[in-house]
């Protein structure tokens, strides 16, 4: 073992996530916070998704003494309100029917907007300005 290990305590495994979207942000909170971090699989599953499952997804691991911290970090509430540096304070949008948070904007028209570009050759861009509930499917304005 290097001198330098030789002080660390080892890495311990705290999640595991099927995305790597989703490992890479749990990855980013933890690192932000200053705990070390690092993701195991992640290269694999970037090349080929598929084999997420067999893996056992995406591994986020911490150091030993930095566990506790790091699962009370991840399992944190998402704000209400949080600051941003030069604007309002910005209010997350939350759904009508369940309360979650879990909420996406559904911008783009993929399949005319995807018909338009390959087949027509013409880029065009249909947008609607909609909100949706990854959590219970509510689709609102």
């Amino acid at each position: 073992m290097p001198p330098a290990e030789a002080n660390n305590p080892p890495f311990v495994l705290i999640r595991r996530y099927l995305f790597l979207s989703d490992a890479v942000l749990g990855k980013t909170v933890l690192d932000s916070a200053g705990v070390e971090s690092l993701l195991s699989d992640a290269n694999t599953i970037r090349v080929d998704w598929f084999w997420s499952n067999l893996l056992g997804g995406v591994k986020l691991w911490t150091r030993e003494n930095e566990a506790d911290d790091g699962l009370a970090l991840l399992d944190q509430e998402i704000p209400e309100k949080f600051e941003v540096e030069g604007q309002d304070e910005y209010a997350q949008p939350r759904c009508p029917k369940c309360r979650s948070y879990d909420v996406s904007s559904r911008e783009l028209v993929k399949l005319p907007t995807y018909l338009g570009t390959f087949i027509l050759n013409i880029p065009i861009q249909i947008t609607r300005r909609d909100l949706k509930c990854n959590n219970c499917g509510n689709i609102w304005k």
